[in-house]
């Protein structure tokens, strides 16, 4: 099945390709517009063809690693970035609920995923609103509390290369906030993973989002 396209901010159009793809993709893209050029960005690598239509491959974990010089699909520094084996720790948080992981290159080698209830806002107003509005902010205090102690648990005492996040930004922010996580916290990378609620099998497809290369596709000009 070929890559789902999603429109991209500022014109063009996102492709996300998994490694084991991204030569190919590659080669098809060549055969139908005429790769002229190749540059290396802050990104990855961008591609400029003789039809004037453009593609920014924006790589996992960058910059990119070695010589990654080339002409036409002669990327050899691209490929070779994508096959490093990594160890990369994954944070997952949702509205109580939070699952945190180590892999060694796609294998979870450590794991833990957990929930507890926080109750929705309350419509009613007046004192019962408000004890239930401080029933409901400890209840978010205390889930997060609970994914930070299980990060620092599992990030906190393992060597890493990266760390990747993912679920809920406000949540992720208000757990990497806790001072325990200090630590990690210069590891964690821009991307940011969208995932429903941080399950057990959602935790062990997360490494095809983060390996996956992030192309923007920018037509020529008419």
């Amino acid at each position: 099945m070929s890559p789902a396209a999603r429109p991209a901010a500022g014109g063009g159009r996102w492709v996300d390709v998994g490694p084991g793809r991204v030569e190919g993709w590659l080669r098809r893209f060549d055969e139908r517009h005429v790769v002229e050029s190749t540059a290396v960005r802050d990104y990855g690598i961008e591609l400029a063809t003789k039809d004037g239509s453009i593609a920014e491959c924006h790589v996992p974990f960058p910059p990119l690693t070695g010589d990654c010089a080339g002409t036409g699909l002669v990327l050899e520094g691209l490929l070779a970035h994508l096959a490093v084996r990594r160890r990369v720790g994954v944070l997952l948080v949702r509205l109580g609920g939070h699952a945190v992981g180590v892999f060694d290159g796609d294998r979870l080698v450590a794991s833990k995923v957990d929930s507890r209830q926080v109750h929705g806002r309350a419509s009613a107003g007046g004192w019962s609103q408000k004890r239930f509005a401080r029933r409901r902010e400890g209840q978010v205090r205390a889930a997060g509390e609970a994914a930070a102690d299980v990060a620092i648990r599992l990030l906190g005492s393992r060597p890493l290369d990266a760390v990747v996040t993912g679920g809920e930004r406000r949540a992720v922010t208000a757990v990497l906030a806790d001072d325990r996580l200090a630590v990690i916290r210069p590891l964690v990378v821009e991307r940011f993973l969208t995932v429903p609620d941080p399950k057990k099998a959602i935790l062990d497809r997360v490494p095809d989002q983060y390996n996956a290369v992030h192309i923007r596709v920018i037509d020529p000009p008419t």
